[in-house]
């Protein structure tokens, strides 16, 4: 959708969020910055302010009005970048560009809604072009290049997902906010949006004298950007502190310097200075700070949390247990002797420890019972594996090549559709055992290698993944979904083990979100690993996840006294023992 800027909430009336206000009139000031990336939970304003900025940004181009256009999530490419005119082909024969959304954004703000969402391939196509400035097409017997030039604005709510690293480092400034405010702040917010609700045009109208002063401050600011000078001395300062934050690669300092330029044009200053340097640290390095503090062993809770027995587990929350399952739990699961009293341990995580598994596992009449809605290995081999980039499917029709294999017909008797670029989702969930029984001779640091594995290779194949505890007698969330970061080693090092095994709680829960994703996400490839010792007294024979599973048995005794061979077996799961995936260590 693409408009002029209209009566929207005014941008200098909304109380707080100076910090995102800042970084809104430097990228304004200068949209080389790259941007603003905005994160925050719902009701702090994103979406309010984004969609104000184009009431006080003049228009990049010189133009009177400033285009404001919104990328929705469900966008397609020929939407994005455009595409071929059809009517023109059809009615005058000829090969037009028909301009998308990156066109009709040319001067003015591109704002997009929970980017984080947003398909990777159209994310990078967006930033490629928010840093050239050109968007250029080369498809469907297009050849066209257009001068897109605009402020690029994205918000996200972080409890529905990251985004990727490397596209965040593509963003110049990003700002995290939260929902806290006072009681003064409260109050006006409330009194400040009920009278804008009431006559939106009379409010709009009172702050109309603001709004001229902001744009005319942001207009002068941007015509001396640049005569502002920076010293070799400042940007040295600069190139330390990034070193310091341990960022990758320069564009960091790159970003950083113009963003202080910008600070500087707006203060009216003719040189930037130290604290033009320090007010902008927070937005550059906010998003790229990779500097790690120093582990705090963990202090798992001694009782899960109390809930409702009849809730379900959410899209954005892993399964909990309920009060209940405590006093259910058999005896011999509580923990018995030295190792169920001591106190929680937290271990640091061994060195990623690969994870092989068979080709095709043997099914049981457990996963048998799941075959008609489990997608299944063979599944998506028959799709040509499980992330088909290259699969044909009805997401879209390609009209040019459509009309040129069959220039007599009209209609086209054969459509070609296009590629499907977004793959087959992929679910990765870790149930880990994090009893007292699995810190004896190190097991527990060695899982730990295990699930930073898991971690790594979902993360370079865009992957998600889910991590559940199961164990101190309780059930809990390590890491909720979410597309699989960077870098766990941290979460993972102040993880600690204690206590019990509900064993079978844990399975229940897994059970119950694996069904509900599957339900809510057709197509959807879950593998499911299981990370355990074993000593339960457990019975699971009735129960069943969907996917594929697989038991990575944790034991390190020559002597087994665990059940984790009896355990897969129920599950349908492949059964893998650890010691013989550190052998290839």
């Amino acid at each position: 959708m693409t408009r002029l800027a209209s009566n929207d909430f005014p941008f200098t009336a909304v109380a707080g969020q100076e910090l995102l206000k800042l970084a809104l009139i430097l990228c304004a000031i200068n949209p080389q910055i790259g941007g603003v990336l905005i994160s925050g939970p719902r009701g702090s304003a994103k979406s309010t302010l984004a969609r104000g900025l184009s009431g006080v940004m003049p228009a990049l181009d010189d133009a009177e009005q400033v285009p404001f256009a919104t990328l929705p999530l469900g966008t397609s490419e020929d939407r994005l970048l455009g595409a071929l005119d059809l009517e023109q082909v059809l009615q005058d024969k000829q090969v037009v560009f028909k301009p998308g959304l990156l066109s009709r954004a040319h001067g003015g703000v591109l704002y997009v809604d929970e980017v984080n969402l947003l398909a990777d391939h159209l994310v990078d196509q967006l930033l490629d072009v928010a840093a050239s400035g050109v968007n250029r097409i080369e498809r469907d017997g297009i050849s066209h290049e257009h001068e897109s030039r605009f402020l690029l604005v994205g918000t996200m709510n972080p409890d529905e997902g990251e985004l990727r690293p490397q596209l965040q480092d593509r963003f110049g400034l990003m700002v995290e906010l939260g929902n806290q405010y006072s009681l003064e702040e409260r109050v006006q917010i409330v009194r400040l949006r009920d009278e804008y609700d009431q006559d939106a045009k009379s409010f709009c109208d009172a702050f109309k004298y603001k709004q001229r002063n902001l744009k005319n401050s942001i207009r002068l600011a941007r015509e001396t950007l640049s005569k502002i000078r920076c010293s070799d001395a400042l940007r040295m300062d600069v190139a330390t502190r990034c070193q310091d934050a341990m960022v990758d690669g320069v564009r960091a300092d790159i970003v950083w310097i113009r963003a202080a330029m910008a600070h500087a044009a707006w203060r009216g200053a003719k040189a930037v200075e130290k604290e033009d340097i320090q007010m902008v640290e927070d937005l550059v390095l906010a998003h790229r700070r990779q500097a790690k503090t120093p582990p705090q062993p963990a202090s798992p809770p001694s009782r899960r949390p109390e809930s409702s027995p009849s809730q379900s587990p959410s899209l954005s929350q892993q399964p909990r247990s309920d009060s209940s399952d405590v006093q259910n739990t058999p005896p011999e699961e509580k923990g018995q002797g030295d190792w169920g009293s001591m106190t929680p341990q937290t271990l640091a995580t061994s060195s990623p420890i690969k994870v092989t598994l068979d080709e095709e596992p043997q099914a049981s009449s457990a996963m048998n019972r799941l075959s008609e809605v489990a997608p299944g290995k063979h599944k998506g081999k028959q799709q040509g594996g499980y992330r088909p980039d290259a699969v044909q499917t009805a997401n879209g029709i390609d009209w040019f090549r459509s009309i040129v294999s069959q220039p007599q017909e009209w209609p086209p008797k054969q459509l070609t559709h296009k590629a499907d670029k977004t793959g087959q989702a992929v679910l990765h969930l870790v149930l880990l055992d994090t009893s007292a029984s699995t810190l004896s001779q190190g097991v527990f640091a060695k899982a730990k290698g295990v699930i930073l594995d898991i971690a790594n290779r979902a993360y370079l194949a865009r992957e998600q993944i889910a991590i559940l505890g199961f164990g101190q007698d309780s059930v809990s969330s390590i890491l909720p979904r979410v597309r699989a970061p960077k870098e766990i080693s941290e979460v993972l090092d102040n993880l600690g083990a204690g206590g019990g095994t509900p064993f079978r709680i844990a399975i229940e829960n897994a059970s119950q979100y694996l069904v509900q994703q599957h339900h809510t996400n057709a197509g959807l490839h879950s593998q499911t690993y299981i990370l355990t010792d074993g000593r339960t007294q457990a019975d699971v024979s009735d129960l069943a996840l969907q996917g594929n599973t697989v038991l990575i048995d944790t034991e390190n005794a020559p002597i087994k006294r665990g059940r984790g061979q009896d355990i897969a077996q129920h599950l349908g799961a492949q059964y893998v023992l650890l010691n013989s995936l550190l052998e290839n260590f």
